[in-house]
């Protein structure tokens, strides 16, 4: 039930340090956040009635953005040190909560009991362990937002491609949908049934947003940074996630990345934070340690 899921994923974006004082979550086409000002951050989401994760990771993403706004330094809000070092550092806040927090089994082993009592229908003889695996699934798939992390960046990388291609003239606006089911076909094996899961899936390209979908890629790779140097500092983060204590880990991000707003651009920042620049070591080490564990 649609109700049943925004009140689980308002539960969880509470206890996870989203603060609804400051904020607010509604329902949308397609999921996004919209920072008004300090004070005022809204996040929104869209519900499936068959899909549990199209709404509820969807949710995480946009908290994951919220967090990054309201964590900014409010007194400096209007100049540099109040804003984002950068899309890209916006992303990894997103895509940390989204991924390495929201499908750890830390965080499944506190909310869980909570998920079955709000959806005892669908969950109330599905055990922990099949839920996290579920969770964990990997498959090609036509849609972006409903990727598993493992396939997600081959979905930036085929946008990327085409929209340079687009921006080079190389490729005539007429012609994306065949290059982008050729490229589908060719890197994920699978061909969108239309448009809609196609080429139109995402509004990026129709309201301008040419050079975005890179930011999520870049996001992921310092994401895993910061969740590696993270797991260094505070030490496994498994066991507090399995008693609902998140504030640790946000206070981390609070003092490393949040209230350094745009004092530093974005690679120099995690490479003080982290020891090196973005690179993609961290991403694939936690992928495949992450799913190495996941039982078959």
């Amino acid at each position: 039930p649609l109700q049943r899921q925004r009140s689980f994923a308002q539960q969880v974006a509470a206890a996870v340090g989203f603060d609804f004082s400051r904020g607010r979550l509604d329902s949308t086409t397609h999921p996004f956040f919209a920072a008004i000002g300090p004070g005022d951050c809204r996040i929104t989401t869209r519900y499936s009635l068959n899909r549990f994760g199209e709404a509820f990771f969807a949710t995480l993403h946009e908290v994951g953005h919220g967090l990054y706004e309201q964590g900014l330094p409010a007194e400096h809000y209007g100049t540099p040190l109040g804003e984002a070092a950068s899309l890209g550092l916006h992303e990894s806040q997103a895509r940390l909560w989204e991924n390495a927090v929201g499908r750890s089994r830390g965080f499944w082993q506190h909310f869980y009991p909570a998920a079955q009592q709000a959806f005892p229908g669908a969950l109330r003889n599905v055990g922990l362990e099949d839920f996290h695996l579920a969770l964990h699934h990997v498959a090609p798939t036509c849609n972006r937002v409903r990727a598993d992390e493992v396939t997600y960046n081959f979905h930036i990388a085929i946008r990327f491609e085409l929209e340079r291609a687009l921006i080079t003239g190389d490729l005539p606006p007429a012609d994306l949908p065949a290059a982008w089911n050729e490229r589908y076909q060719r890197d994920l094996g699978i061909v969108p049934p239309d448009d809609a899961e196609g080429c139109l899936q995402d509004g990026h390209w129709a309201a301008g947003l040419f050079g975005y979908f890179p930011t999520y890629t870049i996001g992921n790779l310092m994401a895993a940074q910061l969740m590696t140097q993270a797991h260094e500092d505070l030490g496994d983060l498994e066991e507090p996630f399995s008693r609902g204590d998140f504030g640790g880990l946000l206070e981390w991000l609070r003092r490393h990345v949040h209230e350094q707003g745009a004092r530093l651009p974005a690679g120099e920042l995690i490479k003080r934070v982290t020891g090196a620049g973005p690179q993609c070591r961290s991403l694939v080490h936690a992928l495949r340690q992450r799913y190495a564990q996941i039982k078959r």
